[in-house]
């Protein structure tokens, strides 16, 4: 594709830049309500839809963690499963020289350079234990909204594998006695929304953070292609129609 002045304006990172997305859900539950039972996210008030700025940035980290860039630059901070003074504590380490003590602010200019939520969302990481300070990121996105009220759906599903069979008194397994059907189940989804969320790239935080024009490129790739790497039963069909 043949770069225009419009399109380096995007990625230009000294510019200010605002923008929309636009995506859809259908036959799908698009951010669940953990304190609701997982239904989609309501306004009580207003029946609209909700997905929140957090659910949207996991999008885009899995996205940027999936393209398998170049892992001295495009690594993420804010992974599942991981113990994040662990990672401080690895950079440290490769960085330090065997020195005992580093400035916050020094740790900080390696976690920018190491990873790419930081550089981009920012993070706060002040611990007791290797100490980076906080980092307050460039790019900053509001809860999505859905343009219309949404109609929840809470439907039954079952499960026709059986776990295990029931056991007589003496511990013996009873199969005229086994249950004849699965365990039951809940899904909750919604059957369209349209939702709109709104950004802000701030230039002068890129310059403290060391984002860069192919930072930002890639966030804009993300958010038209991270929902081909979000699939699942539960999301329904998902997709971007604006940015």
């Amino acid at each position: 594709m043949t770069a225009t002045a419009d399109t380096l304006n995007h990625c230009d990172v000294e510019r200010r830049q605002d923008f929309v997305l636009l995506f859809e859900v259908q036959d799908g539950n698009p951010n669940g309500d953990p304190d609701a039972g997982n239904m989609p996210r309501m306004d009580p008030e207003t029946t609209q839809g909700i997905v929140t700025d957090v659910a949207l940035k996991r999008k885009v980290r899995d996205y940027v963690d999936a393209t398998g860039l170049e892992q001295s630059r495009f690594k993420i901070y804010i992974q599942r499963e991981t113990y994040l003074t662990e990672t401080r504590k690895r950079v440290w380490e490769e960085n330090a020289e065997g020195r005992q003590r580093i400035r916050p602010a020094e740790h900080q200019k390696w976690m920018c350079r190491q990873f790419y939520d930081i550089r981009m969302f920012g993070a706060v990481m002040g611990m007791k234990n290797y100490n980076a300070g906080q980092v307050r990121g460039p790019l900053q996105m509001t809860f999505a909204r859905s343009i219309d009220r949404i109609m929840p759906q809470d439907s039954s599903i079952t499960r026709v594998a059986l776990e295990h069979g029931r056991q007589s008194r003496q511990g013996e397994l009873d199969e005229l006695a086994a249950p004849t059907h699965g365990t039951m189940g809940r899904k909750a989804t919604i059957p369209y929304g349209l939702y709109r969320a709104h950004g802000f790239f701030n230039p002068h935080f890129a310059r403290r953070t060391g984002a860069d024009a192919a930072d930002l490129e890639l966030f804009w790739t993300a958010l038209v292609n991270m929902w081909d790497f979000d699939r699942s039963s539960s999301r329904g069909f998902t997709a971007c129609r604006g940015l």
